[in-house]
């Protein structure tokens, strides 16, 4: 079911026989498949999966939270703010980690488009509640994107503009020295022109 729920427009048979079961025969993958597929038909007494020649996808009745967060982090990413009274349940899907205890291959991929689409919408949304001079959830939200990714320069500088929007420049002044350190002694590189920059802009004339 988790497998076919990131297939948002369902998979073919062999493909998703070969991805669950990559260590099988295609035969045995495909009989593997045939028997998971009865399991689940057992098990629920609403199909909650349709299989349509030798496509599968899940029944259009199944809400797959994920689907939303991604349609509602497409909206964010282009722009538009969430709708009234959603902002927070947004906030707090982006913060997940996708099936996190799961050690298949197949989710290598997924997670790694889930956690570029979610630093992206947490990106966006602490700019847009910056606008607004919403400091406090603007901060909350970059730094949830930092610790999704805490070499990521963006969310960083984020961070470093709302301490500068509130007028707190040591503060803004730390989190760069503090970026800087660490990409110092992990990668052994620094942080880009532009956020130097941004730091020279801090110091005193």
């Amino acid at each position: 079911m988790a497998f076919l729920a990131l297939q948002k427009d369902g998979t073919q048979r062999a493909w998703a026989a070969e991805h669950l079961w990559p260590d099988c025969t295609p035969y045995r993958a495909a009989g593997n498949l045939r028997s998971a597929l009865c399991h689940a038909r057992r098990a629920c007494a609403t199909p909650v999966v349709e299989t349509i020649g030798q496509s599968l996808r899940l029944a259009p009745t199944v809400r797959v939270d994920l689907h939303d967060a991604y349609r509602a982090g497409d909206e964010v990413t282009a722009g538009l703010s969430p709708p009234p009274g959603t902002e927070n349940g947004l906030i707090e899907a982006l913060r997940q980690d996708l099936l996190p205890e799961w050690p298949e291959d197949w989710l290598v991929i997924e997670r790694e488009q889930w956690d570029q689409l979610r630093l992206h919408v947490l990106e966006t949304l602490a700019q847009q509640l910056q606008a607004t001079h919403r400091f406090v959830p603007a901060l909350q939200v970059a730094l949830a994107a930092v610790g999704i990714d805490p070499v990521r320069e963006t969310a960083h500088r984020i961070v470093m503009e709302v301490h500068i929007a509130e007028g707190n420049v040591a503060s803004a002044y730390k989190c760069y020295q503090n970026y800087k350190d660490m990409l110092e002694r992990e990668l052994s590189i620094s942080p880009s022109q532009r956020m130097r920059e941004l730091v020279e802009e801090l110091m005193p004339r």
